[in-house]
């Protein structure tokens, strides 16, 4: 099917929701105003992908980021690449029509703002350049690709999604393309499909599989380019070639509202702490810089807990501390806020977890006996885990507990019994510890609450107490997204369609100058082993795009730093308000954005 252009150039200017209506052919109830505003906002872009561009290097071949040999020898085709830049053409230009090509996309993992102006610039790409082109959709993520489960994306179904929130056009999954048998598959049905180029929207693991896939098609001499684009709200796949994931900017604004407004409940009631735990597993952007957005009384950042060695004990006393010295001050109320795997980054919980994915590790109820080939006390940690629907809970921590060293296990029982509990019985399919689920916002509000018992039995705190526990994570990952990510989206998809036209497989599109105005980025692409390493997966060495943590020495934590003492005592809780979509602070990009390291 031709690709048509007649609304995507974004003709109809804001505020015209009767024009919008007449696109979508729905009526007033189908769609809110500000949705309709959303869907004729017009993304701005570089000037240099407005027409015909080159396409040049503009670096020497790359090394990987780690573990160069091994990065070279799993991807010969791929590895040593330079940078690539889109640029003006400096001598005449050349005929603005390009051959028609035949491209597929999908998204990769969790949802992030902003994923359908990928597909819409994307697709304005490939039919500026010729309007024989086709641009097909792959349906719940890699799993799409494999089952050749796809759809052909057209004007009208894309004009209905543009500048909206979620992945909802396609799907997503978690779906991994990374076995002998899934790349072949995967290659057949590109090569079926007759593929000139396949885009990846996803974060590190699935830009990781984008190589692997590209790897494999090259080495099969297939036809089709393989591109990724870095996505994730949670921030962390950032480098020095890459500056943002998208999604970060919109959930960043999303959570930073909540808890703003949380902030000023706290000191409007005057009798309650609000404890928020936020997205962010692996690193601590997202807290970071809500902190910075709103002013907490405390943000604890994980990197900052593994590089001091703070315990779960030492984490406890900081926030005590602090609702002690505020009850001196008449003041028992507060706002603190934590990155979801904050109790992966204590030295003591992890020592504790790693205790019990050993002991736990055995084959439980139905084959006990299994474990009797070398690990008695894994089989004896079975089966007390059996035995959880006759046993009360605190009887099988107890007996588990028995089985660690002894500062697991004073650690285990120091716990409220559910949260030991959850560590003990909750494993995955593995036998191990299921972390993620782990709802550390009330743990820590608890022991913080026994901790303050303590201090107030022996006269040391005369205040009072009192918990409301947040999680704040799947509210962030669909919104309508910010202009900042509506722009970088759409850019990026223009820049994805522009690498595959240009051959350059095995590439992350990407913009540079984030901090500026859209009109002044600089765009192109990096080769993806540029950012790899070599990890150790369940006993394997295994190529990894590595993620980025907070650096404590840089400038956006160096920021929070040397305010964070001042806001303890203080209630400089700072109005956030909703995200702006139109006005003079509509285009604010976060802190971290700003502070570009």
């Amino acid at each position: 099917m031709p690709l048509t252009l007649t609304s995507l150039p974004y003709e109809a200017e804001v505020g015209d929701q009767a024009a919008a209506r007449s696109r979508l052919g729905v009526r007033d109830e189908k769609h809110s105003t500000l949705a309709l505003e959303r869907h004729v906002y017009r993304p701005r872009r570089p000037p240099v992908l407005s027409g015909s561009f080159v396409v040049t290097r503009c670096s020497e071949a790359l090394p990987a980021a780690g573990n160069d040999e091994k990065i070279a020898a799993l991807f010969p085709h791929m590895h040593r690449k330079p940078l690539v830049r889109i640029g003006f053409h400096s001598g005449p230009q050349p005929v603005p029509v390009g051959r028609p090509l035949r491209v597929g996309v999908l998204f990769s993992g969790g949802p992030a703002s902003g994923g359908h102006n990928v597909l819409t610039g994307l697709y304005e790409y490939l039919a500026t350049r010729n309007v024989s082109s086709s641009l097909l959709g792959f349906l719940g993520g890699p799993s799409g690709l494999l089952d050749d489960k796809h759809i052909e994306i057209d004007e009208m179904l894309l004009f209905k999604h543009r500048n909206q929130g979620g992945f909802h056009l396609l799907g997503s999954g978690r779906t991994k393309i990374e076995t002998a048998e899934q790349l072949e598959v995967a290659f057949r049905n590109c090569e079926k499909l007759e593929l000139d180029g396949l885009v990846i929207v996803g974060g590190d693991d699935s830009n990781t599989n984008a190589c692997l896939l590209g790897e494999y098609i090259a080495e099969h001499r297939g036809r089709t380019c393989v591109v990724g684009v870095p996505k994730t709200i949670d921030g962390d796949l950032r480098n020095e070639y890459i500056e943002a994931s998208f999604g970060f900017d919109t959930a960043c604004k999303t959570y930073a509202e909540l808890v703003s407004n949380l902030g000023f409940d706290a000191s409007s009631a005057q009798k309650v702490y609000h404890i928020c735990r936020l997205m962010g597993r692996s690193a601590s952007h997202i807290t970071l810089e809500v902190a910075l957005q709103t002013h907490p009384n405390v943000a604890i950042i994980s990197e900052e807990v593994a590089a001091k060695r703070q315990t779960l004990p030492m984490i406890v006393n900081i926030i005590a501390d602090t609702v002690c010295e505020r009850a001196q001050m008449g003041k028992n109320y507060g706002l603190v806020i934590l990155p979801e795997g904050i109790v992966e980054f204590m030295p003591d919980i992890r020592a504790l977890i790693a205790e019990l994915n050993e002991v736990l590790s055995a084959p439980n109820t139905s084959n006990v006996g299994a474990a009797a080939t070398g690990n008695g006390m894994a089989a004896a940690a079975a089966e007390a885990a059996a035995a959880a629907d006759t046993k009360s809970e605190a009887t099988i921590v107890k007996e588990i507990a028995a089985m660690l060293s002894d500062k697991s296990a004073t650690l285990l029982l120091s716990l409220p019994v559910p949260f030991a509990a959850q560590l003990c019985l909750d494993r995955d399919p593995h036998g191990n510890v299921q972390v993620s689920k782990i709802e550390s916002e009330r743990l820590i509000a608890e022991l913080v609450d026994r901790e303050l018992q303590r201090r107030k039995h022996e006269r040391t705190y005369c205040g009072t107490f009192s918990t409301v526990t947040h999680f704040f994570g799947y509210e962030g990952r669909c919104g309508l997204p910010s202009n900042f990510d509506c722009n970088y989206c759409y850019t990026l998809g223009l820049v994805a369609g522009g690498l595959i036209e240009h051959g350059y497989t095995g590439y992350m599109a990407r913009a540079t100058g984030l901090c500026r105005a859209p009109e002044l980025w600089e765009v192109g692409g990096v080769p993806l082993t540029s950012m790899m390493n070599i990890e150790r997966r369940k006993g394997k060495d295994v190529p990894v795009i590595e993620k980025s943590t907070v650096n404590l020495g840089g400038a956006v934590f160096q920021s929070y730093k040397s305010v964070r003492h001042a806001w303890r005592l203080s209630d400089d809780y700072r109005v956030v308000g909703p995200m702006q979509f139109y006005g003079p602070h509509a285009d604010e990009i976060t802190r971290t954005i700003e502070t570009t390291e």
